[in-house]
């Protein structure tokens, strides 16, 4: 199966990562990728990593020796499966458009990631433009919606930091274990690249970017993911950022009931992600790593969760490591595609990282 996938904002990181994960896609051949800004440039000016040779071969015209280059919306064709990596608000001004071209859309941004048009309101600054599209997205996290995915043909982004705060506390909500009389707060520390590319567009252009949103000590945009994901209100996200790249590592403060102990806890974390192929338990008594560590994951699609619990108090502390550009966008986009197209889940994304970092 051989299916043809093209890119919609192509020259953004996340853009970036996304090609280089479907150029090794074995059921993959990328069709176009676009640029306003780069149109009729290569590929590989933008993405150094991406010089001609082995990493083309995905490539439409790799056999007729062509360069892999940008290309405008304006002269995007149909394709199989379209990725669309524009910045926040672009997706819903033209998504008519883009479902014309494709008959399965993965959204990278955060257009379709909320179900309710006024908690999107709130939390993006104006009202949303299609909003008869939400419900026709799914939220994009396989460990959370796996079966949904696997029966639509539009899927939302997921965001970064909703991702780790969702998977450190996924399983003890699914086993009813925090406290409900106790908020919970989640400190997410951040790299760099999930500001984005494009200091420009920051700058004059806010509330369609990510670049200002890195660091957030209050009231961060995708608490409202994370407070829809785990059906609470009182679920607050504190980002800051850190001398790092690649990587986010969420810290949720929460309560469990006093005698908790570490017992049930791995009993809990493996019911939810036993059989997850992406997702580690990293909770070891010994050793460097003992904690989640988000250097080790960079290039993947890997998450890695864990936990440290007071049994005399029930204060726990859990853990979630990612890389924001692999499970944090382009790794989740590529899973989810896998999904919805029935292909093996891993396909294209079994790379498991890199030690020394």
């Amino acid at each position: 199966m051989t299916v043809r996938a093209s890119i919609v904002g192509a020259s953004g990181y996340g853009g970036g990562e996304l090609l280089r994960l479907l150029l090794a896609h074995p059921h993959v051949e990328v069709a176009q990728v676009t640029s306003e800004s780069n149109a009729g440039n290569y590929v590989h000016s933008v993405h150094p990593n991406l010089r001609p040779g082995l990493a083309m071969r995905r490539y439409a015209g790799y056999a007729s020796g062509q360069g892999l280059r940008f290309t405008s919306i304006a002269e995007l064709q149909p394709c199989d499966v379209l990725f669309l990596a524009l910045p926040h608000g672009e997706a819903q001004r033209r998504i008519e458009h883009f479902a014309g071209l494709a008959e399965r859309i993965v959204d990278l941004s955060a257009d379709f990631r909320l179900r309710d048009p006024a908690a999107y309101r709130q939390r993006y600054g104006e009202p949303h433009l299609a909003p008869a599209w939400l419900e026709r997205f799914v939220y994009g996290l396989p460990e959370l919606n796996r079966e949904a995915i696997r029966q639509t043909r539009y899927c939302s982004g997921v965001g970064c930091n909703a991702t780790a705060s969702i998977l450190a506390l996924l399983p003890l909500q699914r086993a009813g274990l925090l406290r409900a009389d106790r908020p919970i707060v989640v400190d997410v520390k951040a790299g760099s690249s999930e500001g984005g590319a494009s200091p420009s567009l920051a700058s004059h252009h806010p509330e369609r970017s990510g670049a200002v949103r890195s660091f957030a000590p209050t009231g961060h945009r995708h608490e409202a993911e994370v407070i829809q994901a785990l059906g609470r209100e009182d679920i607050y996200l504190s980002v800051t950022s850190i001398e790092l790249v690649r990587g986010v590592l969420a810290t949720a403060h929460c309560w469990v009931e006093p005698g908790l102990t570490d017992k049930d806890l791995w009993r809990a974390y493996r019911a939810a992600y036993g059989q997850e192929p992406f997702v580690r338990i990293v909770h070891e008594r010994t050793g460097v790593y003992r904690h989640p560590e988000p250097k080790l994951l960079a290039g993947t699609n890997l998450a890695d969760v864990g936990w440290d619990l007071d049994p005399a108090t029930g204060r726990l502390v859990a853990l979630a490591a990612i890389d924001n550009l692999g499970k944090g966008a382009a790794g989740s986009a590529v899973q989810c595609m896998n999904l919805m197209l029935g292909l093996d889940e891993t396909a294209g994304l079994e790379f498991v990282g890199l030690h020394p970092v």
